[in-house]
Formats: C-alpha cells, structure tokens, sequence
C-alpha cells in the first residue's frame, strides 16, 4: 500500500535509504510509508443495502 513498494527493484522499495523489511507479514514501521493513491476502495454494500431495504419493507422497521 506504499507508493515506493516496487516488487522490480531491490528491497521491493524504490526509497534508496529504507531499511529492508524481512518479515512482511508480521508489523512493521518505515519513516518513509507514504500510501499510494487509491490503495484501498471500500467494498461495494450496495446488494446488502438493497437486501436490507427489502427486509424492512416486509417487517417493518424497528
């Protein structure tokens, strides 16, 4: 989620004085973690918004 992640150089960071990570699955902190633009999109709820809607519509809501 880092905009220098590169997997085509070394240390898969493109910020030259980065501290290489080893274990990339546990924590880890970097002075330089900048997130790259449009990392993350928030999942689409528009079907269990709909379902949802339908619910209420035949039980009425609470």
């Amino acid at each position: 989620m880092c905009a220098d992640y590169d997997e085509h150089v070394a240390k898969r960071c493109r910020e030259p004085i980065a501290e290489e990570v080893s274990d990339k699955e546990r924590a880890n902190f970097c002075g330089y973690f900048a997130p790259r633009a449009k990392a993350w999109t928030p999942p689409d709820t528009s079907a269990a918004e709909q379902a949802r809607l339908e619910l209420e519509k035949l039980f009425g809501k609470r």
